[in-house]
């Protein structure tokens, strides 16, 4: 049978899918959501959630074990996904499928032996763990951020291979809860995608944790050695552990659904878009991890309210990622927005840094401990403009959203300085790292000494 009684079709029920499908109908449109599984996606069950909550267990349980962190993770995850419950959605006036789908074709999509139709479909198809093609790894046997969730045990010795996000933050909490992690990192420093400073930086902290870090590795083969799983290197270097842990990124999750039948077109496996997020194919649009592009759950809630007005609204509009924040949640944190200065070297800006440390900041000398670990960097223009921000250290990933913000709405580096800051707080580091702005201005330089000669003339 064939189903006309939709505006919009939403197939995939993560963070992309559910905001198109709750803005949609929110705008009176007649929304269908398709999911093979469990709505929430990756983010809720295999994702950001569980892995912040196994982080979170670490850092304050040390004594415990895996089985008691998995058990908080589990009933955390259960909590949240509450707001994502399929009776939620119905209730909004969404049409939930749960089943297997694949597009039949322009304005179709088969579902549960039926064919649904509609002038508007959305691939909101998510992404799945990458693993790379090293001899004798899928013999061997590993986990990924999905499975390592469903592990009865903590293996005593686990490598990760690759030093991004997802291994480290894994790494320091298989580490805290006794586990001895060893990190492969094929290019030459940890978070090779940050600021060069912050990969050795966060290394030398996870060092003080045990964990060792090995860069340069570029694993070669993987063998069974009795009980061990042994992975060598080019430079004859061997890991022998009882787990590895593949942390390699993501890929585009396009294959179930087939959307070369409805002329979707691909690009290294992810769905070409423009910057209206409108696919190859006329009525079809794409959002989340699915396009290839920034895979963060924020970006996907971004890029779904682009495409819910996009499709529905006679008001368009266009993506802008040039203020996109993101964090890496080890401890200390890493939250990131905007270029690094050899980025903004590269884009033809004349870069200038202003530095301050957490070791120099009232509040965490107080906190102490790990609260003075860290820094903040901005990037501006020789005028103020920002450029970009990076800020090392406890709480940094809501630190960081006042640079956002600044970087947003184009307020300079120096204006920050004058705001009042509560004392003492964390976020003092914000205004301590403006203020190098006018000490490296009005200080020993040409500016400086007029200033100090008119003051003296007026007093």
């Amino acid at each position: 049978m064939t189903d006309y009684s939709h505006d919009i079709i939403v197939v995939g029920g993560g963070t992309a899918g559910l905001v198109t499908a709750a803005g949609a109908a929110a705008l009176g449109a007649r929304a269908a959501l398709i999911e093979r599984d469990a709505l929430g996606g990756d983010c809720l069950w295999t994702g950001c959630v569980p892995s912040k909550a196994l982080i979170a267990f670490a850092r304050r349980g040390r004594d415990a074990g895996w089985v008691d962190a998995v058990a908080w993770m589990r009933s955390a995850r259960d909590r949240v996904a509450r707001h994502d419950d399929p009776a939620r959605f119905r209730a909004m006036g969404v049409d939930v499928l749960l089943s297997p789908a694949r597009l039949a074709g322009p304005e179709r999509v088969e579902v549960d032996g039926r064919t649904l139709r509609a002038k508007r479909i959305v691939l909101a198809l998510g992404s799945v763990p990458a693993a790379p093609p090293v001899p004798g790894l899928a013999e061997a046997g590993f986990v990924t951020h999905v499975t390592a969730l469903d592990q009865p045990a903590l293996p005593l010795r686990i490598a990760m291979l690759g030093g991004g996000p997802v291994g480290l933050e894994f790494a320091q909490t298989y580490a805290r809860l006794g586990a001895q992690v060893t990190v492969l990192e094929m290019l030459p420093e940890l978070l090779p995608r940050e600021d060069p400073e912050v990969g050795s930086y966060v290394r030398e902290q996870l060092g003080r944790e045990g964990i060792a870090a090995l860069t340069g590795f570029r694993a070669t083969r993987v063998a069974r050695e009795g009980q061990d799983k042994a992975i060598y290197g080019t430079d004859g270097r061997r890991v022998a552990v009882d787990e590895i842990f593949v942390a390699a990124g993501r890929v585009p999750n396009t294959r179930d659904a087939e959307p070369g039948r409805a002329g979707v077109e691909l690009d290294e496996g992810a769905v070409r878009v423009n910057d209206r997020l409108a696919t190859t194919a006329p009525g079809i649009w794409a959002a989340g991890d699915v396009t290839g592009g920034l895979q963060f759950t924020h970006v996907a809630d971004y890029m779904a309210k682009i495409v819910v007005r996009n499709a529905l609204t006679p008001f368009p509009t266009t993506v802008d990622y040039r203020v996109v924040p993101w964090v890496t949640f080890t401890d200390p944190e890493v939250a990131r927005v905007g270029m690094t200065v050899e980025e903004a070297a590269a884009a033809g800006e004349r870069p200038q840094v202003f530095r301050s440390d957490f070791a120099e900041l009232d509040r965490a000398i107080v906190e102490g401990g790990s609260a003075t670990a860290g820094f903040c960097k901005v990037v501006t223009r020789p005028n103020g403009r920002i450029l970009g921000a990076t800020i090392v250290g406890r709480g940094a990933g809501e630190l960081i959203m006042e640079f956002v913000l600044a970087m947003r709405l184009g307020i300079p580096l120096p204006r920050l300085a004058r705001l009042i800051h509560p004392y003492p707080t964390m976020s003092e580091i914000v205004s301590r790292t403006a203020a190098e702005w006018y000490r490296q201005k009005y200080t020993g330089t040409r500016a400086a000494r007029l200033v100090q000669r008119l003051v003296r003339w007026w007093l």
